[in-house]
C-alpha cells in the first residue's frame, strides 16, 4: 500500500478550478518535488492535503485512510506535518515552547491534572521539554532555547519552523518554499540539510520550490503544474527537457534551463 494516494484531487474556489484532477503516489522514503510558475495551484494541493481546505472531488488517501474532510489537527496526529511559505510561528513565544507545542496531539493527561500538578502531568511534560531539546541541540539550535523565535535570524526561524514539523512525529513532511529568501550559499547548505532530515527520520519529505537548482539537485521524482492541471512527471533530467514544462516556465524566475 502507498504511504499517501491521491486520485482525482480536483478544488474550485467559486467559478475558478484551481487543481483539476491531480494524482500522485508517494512512498515511504521518497523525495518529491511539485513544481510550476506562480499561481500554478501547488500551495493549494498543500492545503487540501492538510485540510486546511475541504477537496471538490477526488481521494487523499493515508495508509488508505481518506482524509478528505478531516480538519488539520488530526490529518496532523496521523503524520502529516508542514511548514509554509511564510514562516508561521508564534513570534513572542520562546524557541522551546514552539516546539513543545507540536507536540500537543500526543497529551494525555488532563485539566485535573493540571490543576492539582499531578505525577502524570509533570513527567509528560518533562518528556516533551526533553525531546524539544534533543531537537534543538540535533539542529544546532539549543542556544536559542529561551529567545523569544521573532528575534531569531531569518535561516533559524525556518531551521525552527521545520524542527516544530518534526517534533510532531510526522511520516510525511511537506515543504512549501524552503529556500524562500535565501542567499545561494543558504540554498546549497538547504540541499544537504534536507536529504539529511529524509535519511535521519526516515521521513517521506514532497516539497514545493520555485529554485530549480535545488529542486534538479534533491528531488527523484518531480510533478509540474500549470493553471491547476498536471503537465509533466518524471525524473529531474525527463522534467528538465520537456517542452511543455519549459514553455510553462518561460519568463519565471527560476525557470528550468
Amino acid at each position: 500500500m502507498p504511504l499517501l494516494q491521491i486520485n482525482s484531487l480536483t478544488h474550485t474556489f467559486g467559478g475558478l478550478r484551481a487543481v483539476s484532477d491531480f494524482n500522485l503516489t508517494l512512498q515511504g522514503g521518497e523525495l518529491i518535488g511539485l513544481i510550476g510558475p506562480n499561481g500554478a495551484g501547488k500551495t493549494t494541493i498543500f492545503n487540501l492535503v492538510t485540510g486546511a481546505y475541504h477537496a471538490s472531488k477526488g481521494e487523499i488517501l493515508l495508509e488508505g485512510v481518506d482524509l478528505v474532510g478531516k480538519p488539520p489537527h488530526i490529518i496532523n496526529s496521523m503524520g502529516i506535518s508542514r511548514t509554509f511559505q511564510t514562516i508561521r510561528l508564534w513570534n513572542q513565544m520562546t524557541v522551546l515552547d514552539n516546539i513543545r507545542v507540536a507536540r500537543h496531539h500526543l497529551i494525555r493527561y488532563n485539566l485535573a491534572d493540571i490543576f492539582l500538578q499531578l505525577p502524570r502531568y509533570r513527567r509528560q511534560e518533562h518528556e516533551f521539554e526533553e525531546r524539544a531539546m534533543e531537537l534543538l541541540r540535533l539542529f544546532k539550535l539549543e542556544r536559542y532555547a529561551q529567545a523569544p523565535v521573532n528575534s531569531l535570524p531569518y535561516g533559524a526561524q525556518r531551521r525552527v519552523e521545520i524542527v516544530r514539523a518534526l517534533a510532531s512525529q510526522p511520516k510525511i513532511l511537506l515543504l512549501d518554499e524552503p529556500a524562500a529568501g535565501m542567499n545561494p550559499q543558504e540554498i546549497e547548505e538547504l540541499m544537504g540539510f534536507i536529504r539529511w532530515i529524509r535519511d535521519e527520520f526516515k521521513l517521506t519529505i514532497w516539497l514545493i520550490e520555485h529554485q530549480m537548482r535545488l529542486v534538479m539537485n534533491i528531488c527523484e521524482f518531480i510533478a509540474v503544474l500549470d493553471f491547476g492541471e498536471t503537465i509533466a512527471e518524471g525524473t529531474p533530467a525527463e522534467i528538465q527537457n520537456n517542452p511543455r514544462v519549459v514553455e510553462a516556465y518561460l519568463g519565471e524566475q527560476g525557470e528550468v534551463a
